[in-house]
């Protein structure tokens, strides 16, 4: 294949797309390339939140990898391992006595699922577009427009311009391919399915229809029955069918639309019929003519997309393909790329979680495997929530709520783990889930025996009331966050040392330590009363409080919770000057490890800050130095967040080019933790969280609203001297637009939605744009939305050196405000 012979007009075809529109918001929100996708982490996801397809773009072979959400292995089932209780005793008794390989050994042999791990995710197969002749295409161009979430291939054989475009159809819940050329009668081709599933090909009243259930695993047999449904509607020319094949010869233009369904109702029940359900989609779409699906479709999409305008500026290195774009960009001024980055984690939560639907699993919904990595689960001590972190900041506060519903699920299917493996109330959730809702421990212990993802989870659904202020949303969720803290009341032990209450047994998500037990080395993950159980626990214990008083009931509840808070561990700062990440100080400051889980009270919790908290503070700062920085695409994500908490642009944008850095890929030898072509994130392999980590951590740069007040340009680095964002939220129903020049707050604009006091923080004084002074605050902001947590004070090693925060002071300022009124803010 030529791919430049018509370079002329495949840089106008950029070029005209380089424009900046009058808002401010950058036009150019396309990933385009010069060549066809090699393989699956080359080519462009579309999705509806429902199905997902992967488009190659290859002009003679076009493959369109599909998936539908609900298509797992296996089928409903309860993985909990009856023989816990009698093993918990134990296993705290060796854990108390300092023998936690021991322990852990002992965890894995009773506690861990004895039935099975989890279900994968898994595909429903490829159709596969076959175009004869066209080996040989010259001018190859292939774009995603995030915009509009439409991907186009266009390129030329024999003097004729072919194009494809396809998407994802939101409101009719169909993928659609549209084929046109510049001259008629062009248009030839045969379509086929493939799959690695079960499956049946059949082609009926010329449909071309494929039929298969999904796989089994660990013993359980797939029943998850799916049918996928192609319609190919040719202009002109005649179309023909085979036992297996469509062929359309000589049509002017072609549109195919795909429907795909399965006969999941919900994670205990597959009764609904696969076939009817694929009928009833493409009965729907057969009525409407193809601009008005599309634009049906862009309307529905941009509804969502549009809610947030960035614009960092562009330079030349927008007129090379995003490949090239990645590969570069720690040594080139590129703000352009950081943006599109930032938009397109947007673009892949808006296109992976739609309202109704499950949410968005280890790799979104896009997968091509039967035995995805790590099964393409739910991993709850990480992944899973990080999801969801760019929900409510990034204006896509919709989205979020198939993850809540999830947790709603899981706290029904949590209880029956919860009496069967420990005889406590409340619900439990371990280190994993899957689309039938498990709850049991599994892999091993040293990640499994891990029993507090329940008090993570639900710090989704406290965050979800800070940012709207609906109590009616609160009261409904309030059971199940009460049934998550009911559990860790139960399960939590009084440890020997101290007496205070802990988690045992636990770890601290995944990593390990070195110990002494009688004069010999050893090395474990299982402990007990690690800080990230400490900080949840806190957490959840006084959100629960909180809410309780918002909603003045459970008072006797409350009481309870106060009483255990004051029992829980405080943190602990070790002799490295570091926060322990366990309750001994047995941190190592060469250990790498990809999660941070002690730095959970900075991000997203907030426990941790500059003001209120200096030398916890200054210790988490500590380790997260002593971590480095090169790590796994998600935990780079993670890290992107933690130092905008830490208040050091710089340090995050460097972060974001160690993240954006190209992986596994023709261009380089480089095979680590980074970003694949498709701007994917690497763990590597593909893990979606990545994307979506490094998503929010750009939005924390730009806003915080976590400590007390809405701060503007908290972490803004060096290298974005100007620019503007509009339509962040923050915490207490306030919209945000923000405009910087020289690095320097300019004119911030925010909308109440919810009425009461503002209270804003900038680096620079503010006036009113009637140069009307501000009132400057003082004593706690009187919003409850923005309600802190007074931290305890922590324990500190005689050999820790712990420094000042050293962080660019701030002014505050305190408005009253009124629901629906927007306020204007310029330097003074």
């Amino acid at each position: 294949m030529k791919k430049f012979t018509g370079i002329v007009l495949v840089y106008a075809i950029i070029l005209s797309s380089c424009r900046t529109t009058d808002d401010g918001n950058s036009g150019n929100w396309k990933l385009w390339y010069d060549a066809p996708a090699k393989n699956w982490v080359e080519s462009l996801p579309l999705g509806n939140g429902r199905l997902g397809a992967m488009v190659f773009g290859n002009p003679a072979a076009e493959r369109l990898q599909l998936n539908e959400e609900t298509l797992w292995a296996g089928q409903p089932n309860n993985n909990g391992n009856p023989d816990a209780p009698a093993a918990i005793p134990e296993i705290r008794k060796l854990l108390f006595e300092g023998r936690y390989r021991e322990a852990q050994d002992l965890a894995t042999k009773k506690v861990v699922s004895n039935t099975n791990h989890g279900m994968s995710y898994q595909p429903v197969g490829n159709l596969n577009l076959s175009f004869a002749g066209h080996e040989k295409a010259e001018s190859y161009y292939r774009e995603l427009d995030i915009s509009t979430a439409i991907a186009t291939t266009r390129y030329t054989v024999d003097g004729v311009e072919y194009v494809r475009k396809t998407f994802a159809s939101f409101p009719d819940q169909v993928i659609v391919v549209r084929l046109t050329a510049s001259k008629k009668g062009k248009i030839s081709f045969t379509a086929g399915f493939d799959s690695p599933q079960k499956t049946e090909t059949l082609v009926q009243n010329g449909d071309l229809i494929l039929k298969g259930i999904s796989g089994s695993q660990e013993g359980l047999e797939g029943k998850v029955n799916f049918t996928a449904l192609t319609r190919i509607v040719p202009e002109k020319g005649n179309l023909t069918a085979s036992t297996a094949n469509v062929t359309v010869s000589g049509a002017d233009a072609v549109t195919i639309f795909l429907s795909m369904a399965t006969n999941f109702v919900n994670y205990r029940d597959l009764s609904a019929d696969a076939d009817k359900r694929a009928a009833g989609y493409m009965q729907g779409v057969a009525r409407k003519d193809y601009s008005k699906i599309q634009s049906d479709h862009i309307a529905y999409y941009q509804q969502y997309f549009n809610r947030v305008k960035i614009d960092l500026g562009t330079t030349d290195s927008i007129r090379k393909p995003v490949d090239v774009r990645i590969l570069e960009f720690a040594k080139a001024n590129d703000p352009h790329l950081a943006a599109l980055y930032f938009q397109f984690g947007r673009y892949l939560l808006i296109s992976s979680s739609q309202p109704g639907n499950q949410p968005a699993n280890l790799q979104g919904i896009w997968n091509d495997m039967m035995s995805p990595p790590w099964d393409s689960k739910y991993t709850t001590n990480i992944n899973a929530e990080m999801n969801y972190w760019p929900s409510e900041v990034t204006n896509l506060p919709e989205l979020h709520q198939p993850f809540i519903d999830m947790v709603k699920e899981l706290a029904v299917t949590g209880a029956e783990t919860a009496k069967r493996m420990y005889g406590a109330r409340g619900w439990v959730l371990h280190h994993n889930t899957d689309l039938w809702r498990t709850t049991g421990p599994v892999d091993q212990a040293g990640s499994g025996m891990w029993p507090s993802g329940g008090a993570w989870v639900c710090e989704h659904l406290w965050e979800r009331y800070l940012y709207s202020g609906d109590k009616e949303y609160l009261a409904e969720v309030y059971p199940v966050m009460k049934g998550a803290a009911l559990f860790l009341l139960d399960f939590m032990v009084e440890e020997p040392s101290h007496h205070w209450l802990v988690v045992a047994p636990s770890n601290s998500p995944e990593n390990s330590f070195t110990y002494t037990y009688r004069g010999k080395q050893e090395r474990s993950t299982n402990a007990y009363g690690t800080t990230m159980d400490n900080q949840l626990l806190f957490e959840l214990f006084n959100n629960l409080i909180s809410a309780s008083e918002t909603l003045n009931i459970d008072r006797n509840f409350a009481d309870t919770l106060r009483q255990t808070v004051k029992r829980l561990p405080p943190m602990h700062i070790g002799q490295h000057g570091q926060l322990q990440e366990w309750l001994f100080d047995w941190d190592n400051p060469d250990d790498k490890h990809r999660h941070v889980s002690h730095l959970y009270g900075v991000y997203p919790s907030c426990q941790i800050s500059s003001a209120r908290t200096p030398e916890l503070f200054d210790a988490a700062r500590t380790s997260l130095n002593y971590r480095g920085d090169p790590a796994t695409g998600w935990s780079m994500g993670w890290k992107v967040c933690l130092w905008a908490r830490f208040l050091d642009g710089n340090r995050a944008y460097k972060l974001i080019t160690e993240q954006l850095k190209l992986t596994e890929h023709a261009k380089t030898a480089y095979k680590g933790g980074g970003t694949y072509a498709n701007m994917f994130d690497a763990h590597p392999p593909f893990q979606i969280d990545g994307n979506f980590g490094c998503t929010a951590g750009i939005a924390e740069m730009f806003m915080q609203s976590h400590d007390g007040a809405v701060h503007i340009l908290p972490a803004l680095p060096d290298i974005w001297k100007n620019g503007k964002i509009s339509g962040l939220r923050a915490r207490g129903g306030f919209l945000t637009d923000i405009e910087w020049e020289n690095g320097e707050v300019k004119t911030v604009k925010i909308k109440s939605s919810l009425g009461g006091n503002l209270r804003i923080r900038t680096s620079v004084p503010l006036q009113l744009t009637d140069g009307e002074r501000l009132n400057p605050a003082s004593g706690t902001n009187p919003n409850p939305l923005f309600k802190t947590y007074e931290i305890p004070a922590p324990i500190i090693s005689e050999k820790a050196k712990l420094n000042p925060p050293d962080v660019k002071s701030t002014q505050e300022y305190d408005m009253p405000t009124e629901p629906g009124k927007e306020y204007v803010f310029t330097r003074l």
